[in-house]
């Protein structure tokens, strides 16, 4: 089953040229994808933060196999029309390798309060999922008119497509709990559950998951957890997940951990 490296780009790891040598070394050691945390502010102590999206086009440059992408990326403080931008771009600039993680986001060290951005999450909601559907009609190349709630496109058409089809994946990222986010899930490519600690509990999401699930294509499922479990990743497999990710605490990350956990990659 593939395995990842899940890295929150703070600290030491806000340099995105380090990141793009981390994910060359995850690559040659055999791993199959690389993922970064989206933030543009974050709890204390943390204050280094690197942009994911010019640390992602690093990682394309820097790499031919692993994927690539954010976990996820709060389609709500996103403007739909510049996501589909860099997302048509990256995945060509990457070949084909790009998996795009949304979420709903949240409010970690203000980062929705600084910027003025909404809080309601329940408005939030509605935006993700009119965000959601814009961004897929602009993947499409074809003229895309839309009037919503919160977004317009007014006879709008994003060339060059990206080269996956017929889509770059989206996985959902979703809490342990929440109905809702899962059955917004079952409609796309994947799910990142978030808050999910026992191997149960991941079969209880899927099992709300695929209630809602009706395309017969695959579906994906990436589970994140700390970097020192990596000799557990098949139990997480048997419970339903197809990605095991090694993640590391935000605020103590640095490289000499990750490369400590490149060099174990789960067998």
């Amino acid at each position: 089953m593939p395995v990842a490296i899940f890295l929150p780009i703070f600290g030491e790891l806000a340099e995105p040229r380090l990141v793009a040598d981390l994910a060359a070394e995850a690559e040659d050691a055999g791993w199959d994808g690389v993922f970064v945390w989206d933030h543009m502010l974050y709890r204390e102590p943390v204050s280094e933060i690197a942009d994911p999206w010019i640390t992602l086009a690093a990682i394309a440059m820097a790499t031919e196999r692993v994927r690539i992408g954010p976990m996820v990326t709060p389609l709500p403080r996103r403007r739909p029309q510049k996501l589909a931008r860099e997302t048509m771009s990256l995945d060509r600039l990457s070949g084909g390798r790009l998996t795009l993680g949304i979420g709903l986001g949240g409010d970690p060290g203000g980062e929705l309060t600084a910027f003025g951005e909404e809080l309601d999450a329940p408005k939030r909601g509605r935006m993700l999922d009119e965000g959601l559907q814009l961004l897929v009609d602009l993947w499409s190349g074809e003229n895309v008119l839309h009037r919503g709630e919160h977004y317009v496109a007014e006879d709008a058409q994003l060339h060059p497509v990206a080269l996956q089809e017929p889509r770059i994946p989206i996985w959902i990222g979703a809490r342990h709990g929440f109905t809702r986010p899962l059955q917004r899930a079952a409609r796309y490519e994947g799910l990142f559950p978030v808050n999910v600690a026992q191997p149960a509990q991941l079969t209880e999401v899927l099992g709300e998951v695929n209630e809602h699930h009706i395309s017969d294509g695959p579906y994906d499922v990436m589970i994140a957890r700390p970097a020192i479990e990596a000799e557990l990743a098949s139990v997480w497999f048997d419970a339903g997940a197809t990605w095991w990710a090694a993640g590391f605490d935000p605020f103590t990350v640095d490289a000499a951990q990750v490369r400590t956990a490149i060099a174990n990659r789960p067998s």
